[in-house]
């Protein structure tokens, strides 16, 4: 389930978050201060969350289904976590089942000591890397595909703990940010490409670590920088910083949907503002495909930066035409679609008195199946607009994403069937409109996006990914599907 768009559907009409990290080490209250980063980060995992921390003799974990506040918010909780040292993780599940045994940080003890790690991302060779290690005799305790890293570094015949995980990563193929703790202190790191985010903080003397920049906003840290793409930092318990390059300097490829959706718009992500970008996408949007109309009305909560820039670009008017009520908890799968319908309904509810016979503009960060934009345009039409215009602060999710975010399979993706014409008849909007791809690199402070050399990822939109994806390929052709084209509905 998702903070951001409670708009969202039973059915998964949404990309949801990958995860969210945190660590600290040096801090007298380790543990209290990563439910805190955690609490921050909770935008990014609402499945399950979890806490280890070590007290330079032991590791104690504690792991919970839900919010960081309904498994960490009493004094008990957090005492049965002393030290130091801490790292949490708060997780939708994207590779791998739900479930307590699947929940991070994951813990083994390894010939060295204890070894904890968190994992925001995706290995994409995880089912083949985990068939070699099951054939060499390896036992697995969850489904999740971190634990293959686990294993990669208990059988590294490197001499150093730091060298076996670098020789791990090595074999490791897709996205991840990753903090790990050990006997000697904390690593964090990310993938060569830089997919996922990591950043980089200081308290006093304590050393922080997050995966995004809000999370130190709110437990008091100073942000000091970016983990770099390809970089490992290794942080001992006395407070030594060293920092290391193994996979050299490949051109990096963040994912750019962060600025679009996942990241909270009060973070920074590559020295840029997310509210801003955000805003900055909107004016794209506007100079790209305005449309004569009396409002611009944002989806909440996601659209409303984007809507925002639109509104100031094009002239006209912002208002809040749909009213999210904040006191409403889960929707839950409903016995049927007439109840899915009403739990809806008392999420949000039109403004009539404002929408009424007003042509309207409405925008959204994303349509993935397109059930939730025919729900909310349905809404609007009852509400009384005389005109009802769809606007899209990203470019069409034609492809499925395998770095950690949890997108349905390309037949259900609505960008991948249709073309925008028949888009706008599924959702029945008057006209449906996306940001170009070029207009989002603009938002994102590139002149445009360059074909050689992207400088994001953005397979999602464009179908170039960049690492080899093995298992989906050994899996597409294990079904004689390589390649299949998804065939659209003009």
């Amino acid at each position: 389930m998702n903070l951001t768009h409670p708009f969202e559907d039973a059915d998964g009409d949404k990309l949801r978050e990958e995860c969210g990290i945190f660590g600290v080490l040096g801090a007298r209250d380790a543990a209290a201060m990563t439910a805190l980063g955690l609490h921050a980060l909770q935008h990014r995992g609402q499945e399950a969350v979890g806490i280890t921390s070590f007290d330079g003799q032991e590791f104690y974990s504690r792991r919970g289904i839900g919010h960081v506040a309904a498994n960490f918010s009493s004094g008990q909780a957090l005492a049965e976590l002393p030290g130091m040292m801490a790292a949490g993780h708060v997780r939708y599940s994207t590779t791998g089942g739900s479930g307590l045994r699947n929940v991070q940080p994951l813990f083994a003890d390894l010939a060295a000591g204890g070894f904890a790690i968190a994992h925001n991302g995706n290995i994409s060779n995880a089912m083949t890397l985990k068939r070699d290690l099951v054939n060499k005799g390896a036992i697995f305790q969850s489904t999740s595909d971190t634990e293959v890293i686990i294993h990669l570094v208990a059988t590294s015949r490197y001499p150093t703990l730091l060298d076996r995980f670098v020789d791990a990563l090595r074999l490791v193929e897709g996205a991840y940010s990753l903090i790990c703790m050990t006997p000697e202190g904390m690593i964090a790191c990310r993938d060569p490409l830089g997919i996922r985010p990591l950043v980089m903080g200081k308290m006093g003397d304590a050393v922080v670590f997050a995966s995004e920049t809000v999370a130190l906003d709110v437990v008091g840290a100073d942000f000091v920088r970016e983990v770099q793409p390809g970089e490992l930092v290794h942080v001992t318990l006395d407070g030594r910083i060293s920092s290391h390059r193994p996979f050299g300097s490949p051109a990096a490829r963040p994912c750019i949907f962060e600025h679009v959706y996942f990241s909270r718009p009060d973070s920074v992500m590559g020295g840029r503002s997310v509210y801003e970008v955000r805003k900055a996408i909107g004016m794209e949007l506007a100079k790209e495909s305005v449309v004569d109309a009396d409002l611009v009305i944002p989806v909440p909560d996601s659209g409303v930066p984007a809507a925002l820039g639109y509104a100031q670009q094009s002239g006209i008017p912002f208002e809040l035409g749909i009213i999210r009520s904040h006191y409403v908890g889960r929707t839950f799968i409903q016995p049927s679609d007439g109840a899915r319908n009403a739990d809806v309904k008392r999420k949000h509810n039109a403004n009539r008195a404002l929408v009424a016979g007003k042509r309207i503009v409405l925008i959204d960060d994303s349509i993935v199946r397109g059930t939730t934009s025919l729900k909310i345009v349905q809404m609007m039409r009852e509400a009384g607009a005389s005109e009802v215009h769809f606007r899209v602060a990203s470019p069409p999710t034609e492809h499925s994403c395998f770095y950690g975010v949890d997108t349905p399979e390309r037949s259900k993706l609505l960008a991948a069937r249709m073309d925008v014409n028949a888009m706008a008849k599924f959702i029945q909007a008057d006209s449906l409109a996306f940001v170009s791809i070029d207009g989002l690199y603009r938002a994102v402070g590139e002149a445009a996006r360059s074909s050689g050399s992207p400088q994001y990822c953005d397979a999602c939109f464009t179908g170039d990914y960049p690492t080899r994806l093995t298992d989906l390929l050994e899996r597409e052709s294990a079904a004689g599907q390589l390649s299949l084209p998804v065939e659209k509905v003009a």
